[in-house]
């Protein structure tokens, strides 16, 4: 099992950068990294860095790019101009992967509907997605890249759960269309395992790994900041089922990818965060994923 570190972890330590991750990530012994769309536009903006820095950096190195993470608020567009919008925000993030040698691409369903006016049924949602993402397959299928849909554990997005992410992953039966399974948005609107033990493991394409204090479902200071180290004191999610149950299913992507979005971890230096990032992610795969 490869580990993966994404940027989640640190972006917002002082002083970070998408370079010095890479470098330190190398460092610790990462195999693969999912770059965030928001630390990399950072940096672009910024002129830190360019994508064919990048791309040269992951020619010469070992650690490679599991992910772009990601395209974000996808689905249930309602005009024209929205819809083209995201599919010129994937033209672009196509052409980035080419040059870094990224696979896949995340992508992210919309949230808060009450402030557009809107209340969609899952089947609406569930079939606007499903077109969205057949029409995302057309430009990602020329490149050999993927798309992972990742559900978010929060009551104002659009696809929150596990079963309704893999419903529609079914919906568009491509290969190159799956899901990304990230422990605690799968905990914190309580899907189902029932399901999971029920999917095809091949459908999952990116296992994000974390822990997270015990919270009620679905409460609305149930959020990402909950996270935690997994196994730290406080956690709450059972990791071994996690990592057998991926294993029974056929679960194929060989790669788990610690994502936490702790502020107190932030405080770290960048350094100390990938290097904590890296022994709590190998002490996971050694103790789970034998």
């Amino acid at each position: 099992m490869r580990l993966g570190f994404n940027e989640a972890n640190d972006r917002f330590c002082q002083g970070h950068t998408v370079m010095q991750d890479l470098e330190l990530c190398e460092k610790y012994g990462f195999d693969c990294i999912d770059i965030q769309s928001e630390c990399l536009n950072r940096d672009l903006e910024k002129g830190i860095v360019t994508i064919e820095e990048l791309g040269t950096w992951f020619a010469t190195h070992h650690l490679k790019m599991l992910s772009y993470n990601a395209l974000c608020f996808f689905n249930m567009k309602q005009t024209a101009e929205e819809k083209q919008a995201v599919m010129d925000e994937l033209d672009e993030i196509i052409r980035r992967c080419n040059i870094l040698g990224c696979k896949m691409i995340v992508v992210v369903p919309s949230q808060d509907m009450k402030a557009r006016g809107l209340q969609p049924t899952r089947k609406e949602i569930r079939e606007d997605a499903v077109a969205v993402l057949k029409e995302m397959v057309k430009k990602v299928e020329p490149h050999g890249i993927k798309l992972s849909l990742e559900f978010c554990g929060a009551p104002d997005m659009t696809i929150n759960r596990f079963e309704d992410a893999y419903a529609i992953v079914e919906a568009v039966d491509s290969p190159l269309v799956g899901v990304t399974l990230d422990q605690y948005h799968f905990y914190a609107m309580g899907s189902g395992w029932e399901s999971l033990e029920k999917a095809d493991g091949k459908k999952i394409f990116v296992w994000h790994l974390n822990g997270t204090e015990d919270m009620p479902c679905g409460a609305y200071y149930n959020n990402d900041e909950k996270r935690l180290w997994p196994d730290a004191e406080g956690d709450c999610l059972p990791h071994a089922r996690y990592a057998d149950t991926l294993k029974k299913i056929g679960f194929e992507g060989d790669c788990c990818t610690i994502e936490i979005f702790r502020p107190a971890y932030y405080e770290m230096t960048q350094e100390e965060n990938v290097k904590k990032s890296a022994e709590v992610t190998r002490a996971h795969v050694e103790k789970y994923c034998k």
